[in-house]
């Protein structure tokens, strides 16, 4: 009778060493998750870091541009999306700060997140820039900039390291974010 219990004592055996290699491997999975959940790379970006080289389709798609193209400049990096309310918002303050501070060597460059061209243009035709527009669809940029929020914003230097980040935005935020900006403008000059 013993050995007739053999085999399927085999399969037993054999089903629970599957089982405690499943759980050995589930475990090193969620602990890998959580180094990489913790790891200083996946932190937003902040004041200090260098800010990412992003190229990006202008929104009425005549070509295309690059931070790199401002260097020497300081720019306020905005990215925004037609569902985002506090966006509508934002687009009078930063036509403001264009007029207000382009001859003094602002670039603002603002970056719809929006899934088509379509869905930002009914968004400026309401709400119309005075500044660059991009679109970036597929995400590449925001994902090196790690957005935390709509809008998200970043005043960078003319030596192209990140000053200030504001993520969302209210009537509020306008007298500190224009005090970031002339105070990034008075840098390096």
């Amino acid at each position: 009778m013993l050995q007739s219990d053999a085999p399927g004592l085999e399969k037993t055996c054999m089903r629970i060493r599957r089982r405690r290699l499943n759980v050995r491997l589930a475990v090193a999975a969620i602990a890998a998750v959580g180094v990489i959940a913790v790891t200083p790379t996946a932190r937003s970006l902040t004041n200090g870091d260098p800010a990412p080289a992003c190229v990006l389709a202008v929104l009425d798609g005549s070509r295309s541009v690059s931070l790199a193209e401002y260097r020497g400049q300081v720019v306020y990096l905005d990215f925004w999306a037609s569902w985002c309310g506090p966006c509508r918002e934002s687009f009078p303050f930063m036509n403001e700060l264009q007029r207000e501070l382009a001859g003094r060597g602002l670039q603002i460059l603002a970056v719809s997140v929006d899934k088509t061209a379509d869905e930002a243009r009914r968004f400026l035709a309401r709400y119309p820039a005075q500044f660059a527009t991009a679109l970036d669809a597929p995400g590449a940029c925001p994902a090196a900039y790690r957005l935390e929020g709509m809008p998200s914003s970043y005043v960078i230097g003319r030596d192209g390291i990140v000053r200030a980040v504001h993520v969302g935005f209210r009537g509020g935020d306008k007298t500190e974010i224009r005090r970031q900006v002339i105070e990034a403008l008075a840098e390096g000059k």
